[in-house]
């Protein structure tokens, strides 16, 4: 009777994956990985090498490869965890989380599976976060928002289901160097401001709207992703227990977001979605500073120089549409996402954009008005320094008018007892 022996066992199944994997990446040939699993069977001693480390040794691939490789597959184990779902591959990783590719077994469909990695999910604040995402997102139903399925726990990782969406990141088209055309750019954001009109008419405010967040299918369908920092606007508890944090990305994050006010709302989503327009038809975020530190001062302090005077290609509407979306004080933003989106379509029309127009008129109005008041304090006060002048003119001239007199009557006395004498 033989027995399997115990490294066998226990790495028989990290081989078969690894090698798959090597040769999907392309570390690789099928021949080459077929070679070191000829010689592994060979060698039936203890000191029987792995097939990772038949690869480095036969120098096919390097060690770092190698630990990435392995590192992939235990992530994936990971999510292999949670039950009705079979995990294909991994499609992404941050340091908040995970994200797999899976099929549903029930339903026989295509899902993404965020997972809470192991260290985060001992901290309740980043557990309830991670579960206040998922119930932001399962309250919307909107074409150009990815879908939430589902929420739980298993094995010890928390764990949100949602949409598979086919594609690929808008960011990931920016780092590749595209800027994009007025139509197509106002296009994509029309796509993305009806998403939050949806969002805002649920009282759910994003407030992490950027390039990273939008995911672009093959259609050209934009979907706006990652509910990780949004909550109810009305939500008093959750909004004080924030109160003086930054919650945003520095190059997209509002001003009052930057200030940790406790009143944040939907404006904040505009001006972050302003600040997502300008770096589709520029190529450039808005700010840009060393630090995000220097990022944020700007937005908060620094003027917004117009995306149509970056890209004189850009029409002049689009630049009004993205002024309005971006300014600092949000009462001089659009009001709603709807009025927004009617100067987005009426641009895209070749009109202009009348509520943008307004609000940029009545800013210019009040500005100017703002001006003469602080002429009008200027004038005033040359007129009482003039006064003031006048009458110290008249005090100099009075008393030289006595020094002057002394003088004569001093050369007088003196003439006068000259002559005495």
């Amino acid at each position: 009777m033989t027995t399997e022996k115990p490294k066998e066992v226990a790495s028989a199944s990290m081989d078969t994956e690894l090698g798959r994997i090597v040769v999907e990446r392309n570390l690789a040939t099928q021949g080459e990985v077929n070679e070191c699993i000829a010689l592994q069977a060979q060698e039936v001693d203890e000191n029987q090498q792995s097939l990772a480390e038949m690869l480095v040794s036969k120098g096919f691939v390097t060690n770092s490869q190698i630990f990435r490789t392995k590192s992939r597959i235990e992530e994936a184990r990971k999510g292999q965890q949670i039950p009705g779902y079979e995990i294909i591959c991994k499609i992404g990783a941050g340091a908040m989380a995970t994200v797999f590719k899976a099929k549903q077994v029930s339903l026989n469909r295509l899902v993404a599976i965020k997972v809470l990695p192991r260290r985060l999910s001992e901290n309740i604040e980043y557990v309830e976060r991670f579960y206040m995402e998922g119930q932001a997102a399962a309250k919307l139903n909107h074409h150009n928002i990815v879908q939430a399925f589902d929420v739980g726990e298993a094995g010890g990782y928390h764990y949100f289901v949602m949409e598979y969406v086919e594609g690929h990141s808008l960011y990931e088209e920016l780092a590749a160097g595209k800027i994009f055309a007025e139509t197509e750019a106002l296009n994509i954001i029309i796509m993305i401001a009806k998403a939050l009109e949806h969002a805002h008419a649920q009282g759910l405010i994003h407030r992490d709207v950027k390039p990273k967040n939008i995911m672009m299918t093959p259609d050209r369908i934009a979907k706006l992703a990652d509910m990780g920092l949004a909550r109810v606007a009305s939500d008093e508890e959750v909004a004080q227990a924030e109160a003086g944090r930054a919650f945003g990305t520095p190059y997209y994050i509002s001003p009052e977001q930057i200030r940790g006010e406790v009143n944040i709302d939907f404006r904040a989503d505009i001006y972050s979605l302003g600040a997502t327009l300008y770096h589709l038809v520029t190529g450039k975020v808005p700010f840009e500073g060393d630090t995000p530190a220097a990022v944020m001062h700007k937005h908060l302090k620094d003027p917004l120089v117009p995306p149509d005077h970056v890209n004189i290609e850009l029409s002049v509407g689009l630049g009004e549409i993205v002024e309005v979306m971006m300014a600092k004080d949000r009462t001089h933003r659009y009001a709603s996402t709807t009025d927004l989106l009617v100067d987005l379509e009426a641009v895209v029309a070749g009109d202009a954009p009348k509520l943008a127009r307004k609000q940029i008129d009545e800013d210019m109005l009040s500005s100017l008005a703002e001006n003469e008041e602080q002429a009008d304090v200027r004038n005033q006060t040359d007129i009482i320094f003039t006064s003031e002048a006048g009458m110290n003119l008249k005090v100099v001239i009075f008393l030289l008018a006595v020094a002057l007199t002394g003088s004569v009557a001093v050369i007088l006395m003196l003439m006068y007892s000259g002559a005495g004498k």
